[in-house]
């Protein structure tokens, strides 16, 4: 079950399994884009389709999201 990723989920971390992505760093138009982890390797953000630039933030594809609490954005464990 996913739900719709709002403002009020600015900050929350993102993770999958038990590593942590990152976090929310801002939501434009229910968009999240997460500022990674500085361990994130560049194998997970492949996967994520964040390509290697100079941006702080990455734009989080809503089919990646598999639900998102009161803590934290979860993705699916299919990635």
């Amino acid at each position: 079950m996913m739900s719709e990723i709002t403002d009020a989920d600015e900050g929350k971390p993102v993770v999958h399994g038990e590593d942590k992505l990152g976090i929310v760093a801002t939501v434009d138009h229910g968009t999240a884009h997460i500022e990674p982890d500085p361990g994130l390797t560049d194998k997970i953000k492949a996967r994520l389709g964040w390509a290697e630039t100079d941006e702080e933030t990455y734009p989080l594809q809503e089919e990646t999201v598999a639900e998102v609490t009161d803590d934290e954005v979860r993705l699916h464990s299919s990635l």
